[in-house]
């Protein structure tokens, strides 16, 4: 049953995650009603089957690392292991159990209204929710729609008996109640090397295949180096150049078997594919606007949906595949609100680089961390990339265990930074650290790349010592050497 009368918003929501969320703070806070709309829980993938949760398994294991790393810490936890158990309550608590009360009641005390339901594009400015129980309700927006339905892991159709092996995706990964036994991850990127590193941390047998020569293929080559390494040591079986060909399950509590591109056979408990992401946008109604459903959406800077008329379509988060990741979709969220509020009070938009329209980071500078053993943390450009751009630029490297704050964080420490110079401009166009904590050191590199802070003002700003951070002066003087 449809209703018979549309209700009227200025502004409407598809997706409630992150990206969502902050759309409507910001649209709500310039004086528009808002409506969100949301099938699942609110507060999205981040909250209940990626970020907060993957972060929260892996949290305990750098913790005992760094211990373990520290004459004297070494001795108090001698042989101990992780406690499963207290691990995955603490998970639990993160994800709050995977309730949305909390996220819900934001909402409400925001001012930003709760539409239940599976939210579809019926025409221009109208939208289509259909709750649990079949019924539907129509909404109109004044002013605009926003789609912020994110993205879902990405099976390879090709691997025989994968849909009756049932495999893990990340949302398995990061919720599962127990530990398995044995687990093998197909696929060498974040998602893969982290599951990896949780799960094998947590007591499984651990085995990673790469279907490529690398983990990490989009990072620094030093990046994915340093990882295997840590995986290594901590027991992970790691395989380059490895297809799985099929998969066997005879029972959901049965043993999966993996034939793989040379013929032979593993038997696992599960199987985790962690092989990519496509945009949740195959039933949002796309084709009522022109648009191909299942596809990502092409924006401009300020994330309006190109190809159709009126500007009142935008797109933000990872439908829009400018960067996967849930800080830069909120970064996007806080243009698109913009843009959105600009045009609904007859303003012009400020689409110039680093304008108040313009996403311009998710190009020049979205950071992005890993959180293995050791930690990469990256942002802006490799080498590799400014290359291909036509940049005259330099790659500076240093070992972070030769500055005396890595020295005393841990004994051994082992890691590796970079900055890219770009030699016209002076200014560094990307950076990438890998080693323990150097998520903290991240922001600094951030605030470098997208402030396109010269050089020579760069010199003054002089790194606490001593700290992990002083790797900045001894990559500076690279520069200007």
């Amino acid at each position: 049953m449809t209703s018979s009368t549309a209700e009227e918003y200025d502004v409407i929501v598809l997706g409630a995650g992150p990206t969502g969320e902050n759309v409507a703070d910001r649209t709500v806070a310039a004086g528009l009603r808002t409506v969100i709309v949301e099938a699942e829980l609110v507060g999205g993938e981040c909250s209940y089957w990626a970020c907060m949760p993957s972060k929260a398994l892996l949290r305990p294991v750098a913790a005992l690392d760094d211990a373990r790393a520290v004459g004297g810490a070494r001795e108090a936890v001698g042989d101990g292991r992780l406690d499963p158990a207290a691990v995955l309550a603490r998970r639990d608590s993160f994800t709050s159990h995977w309730k949305d009360d909390g996220q819900v009641q934001w909402l409400r005390d925001t001012g930003i209204e709760l539409v239940r339901g599976h939210g579809r594009l019926a025409g221009e400015r109208t939208v289509t929710v259909e709750a649990e129980d079949g019924t539907e309700r129509v909404l109109t927006a004044r002013h605009a729609v926003a789609v912020c339905t994110g993205s879902r892991p990405v099976l390879p159709a090709e691997v025989a008996g994968l849909a009756e092996a049932h495999p893990w995706t990340n949302r398995e990964a990061t919720g599962s109640p127990t530990v398995p036994g044995r687990l093998v991850v197909v696929g060498g990127g974040v998602v893969g090397v982290e599951m990896a590193t949780a799960w094998r941390a947590l007591g499984s047998e651990v085995v990673l295949l790469v279907r490529g020569d690398a983990l990490l293929p989009r990072m620094e080559p030093f990046a994915g180096e340093l990882v295997a390494d840590g995986l290594r040591e901590a027991g992970v079986d790691l395989r380059f150049g490895t297809e799985v060909t099929a998969l066997e399950r005879t029972g959901a509590d049965r043993p999966v078997v993996l034939t793989l591109s040379g013929g032979e056979r593993l038997t696992a408990d599960e199987v985790l594919y962690a092989t990519g992401r496509a945009p949740r946008t195959a039933d949002i109604g796309l084709e009522q606007v022109g648009l191909r459903p299942g596809g990502w959406l092409d924006v401009d800077d300020s994330c309006t949906v190109l190809g159709v008329d009126g500007e009142w379509l935008y797109a933000a988060g990872d439908v829009n595949h400018r960067a996967l990741l849930t800080h830069q979709g909120k970064y996007q969220a806080r243009i698109t609100g913009a843009a959105i509020a600009a045009r609904a009070q007859g303003r012009a938009l400020d689409t110039s680089r680093w304008g108040a329209h313009s996403a311009s980071a998710d190009l020049a500078g979205a950071p992005q961390v890993v959180f293995t053993h050791p930690e990469v943390a990256a942002v802006g450009l490799t080498l590799a990339e400014a290359e291909r751009l036509g940049l005259r630029v330099k790659a500076v490297d240093h070992e972070i265990g030769d500055v005396a704050g890595a020295s005393l964080y841990a004994d051994g420490y082992r890691g590796r930074a970079r900055v890219v110079f770009d030699l016209d401009r002076e200014v560094i166009v990307g950076a990438c650290l890998v080693g323990p904590a150097v998520a903290e050191l991240l922001h600094s590199a951030t605030v470098a790349v997208v402030g396109e802070v010269p050089i020579d003002r760069l010199w003054h700003a002089v790194p606490a010592y001593p700290t992990i951070s002083e790797v900045w002066l001894r990559l500076l003087e690279g520069c200007r050497g």
